[in-house]
């Protein structure tokens, strides 16, 4: 088509082959969308297009990405707020006709295809990258992954582990969990490890756990993005971006009960800790 179609935060190009999306910069640009810059989104990587009313007088044009075939997105998991989500774009109401062209127009060269993509098609962000979490620098120079331990931050595991770098090849996935809420990581899953026995992240020397102020989403998941890319370009067929594994009822009943003294200490909120508590439970 080669037309653009501009919206809050972000503008989209449309081409014959291919989505090109264009983010802005500025204070009210989230800051994940900056990082990103731009992405291009080959129309084979879109499942679906929706159009829907959003808030305060806009409407959103939504590109639905095919599963497997975006390692951001991937790597999330569906943990990132719809504010956050690359893949849509908020217009003023006043422009609904004119999204509602360009959605028709956009489904009409979509295959519709919902089943996951044996490859990535949408490149990752590009090595070399880093970020600060709470216990450790974390780096990515496309090979291989390093962890620094931050004598500040870091559990005793950790200290008599010492540093540690990760081969991409003995690798078999990341765990990402926002660093938005409650016990927020980055775990690297190795192809030697069990994951069934996997220690919490704070004990485990293949992860490093964010904070407040540590391991932003804009900077902690473009990185488990381009790891993750790595890792199955590497001919890791089985990289996955998993979900934490389920505990046993004797480890979840501790955690509770952790959860139960940082609240009395008012260092957790009556929300935070019904919302995990439940997350928790969730688990038996």
């Amino acid at each position: 088509m080669g037309d653009v179609l501009a919206g809050f935060n972000a503008a989209w190009e449309f081409e014959s082959d291919s989505v090109l999306i264009r983010f802005e910069r500025g204070i009210r640009t989230p800051k994940l969308f900056q990082a990103l810059g731009e992405r291009r989104i080959p129309l084979e990587a879109i499942a679906a297009v929706t159009l829907t009313q959003g808030k305060r007088g806009t409407v959103v044009l939504h590109a639905v990405p095919r599963p497997g075939a975006d390692p951001l997105m991937e790597a999330a998991a569906g943990q990132l707020k719809e504010a956050c989500d690359p893949y849509r774009l908020v217009l003023p109401a006043e422009r609904e006709t004119l999204a509602e062209y360009y959605a028709d127009e956009l489904r009409a060269q979509l295959t519709e295809d919902e089943s996951p993509a044996e490859r990535y098609l949408v490149a990752p962000p590009q090595a070399p990258l880093q970020f600060k979490a709470y216990d450790a620098k974390a780096s990515f120079d496309g090979k291989s992954v390093s962890f620094r331990w931050f004598w500040t931050g870091a559990s005793s595991a950790k200290w008599k582990a010492g540093d540690q770098s990760f081969p991409v090849a003995g690798l078999s996935g990341v765990e990402w969990r926002s660093p938005e809420v409650f016990e927020g990581h980055l775990r690297l899953l190795r192809r030697d490890a069990d994951g069934a026995s996997r220690p919490q992240a704070d004990q485990d020397p293949a992860s490093v756990v964010f904070g407040l102020g540590y391991g932003p989403v804009h900077e902690s998941l473009p990185f488990a993005a381009a790891v993750l890319s790595a890792v199955r370009s590497a001919g890791s067929a089985g990289a996955v971006a998993a979900a934490s594994p389920r505990r046993d009822p004797a480890d979840i009943a501790d955690r509770i009960r952790h959860l139960g003294e940082l609240h009395e200490a008012g260092l957790v909120t009556d929300e935070e800790f019904s919302v995990k508590k439940a997350e928790l439970l969730a688990e038996l």
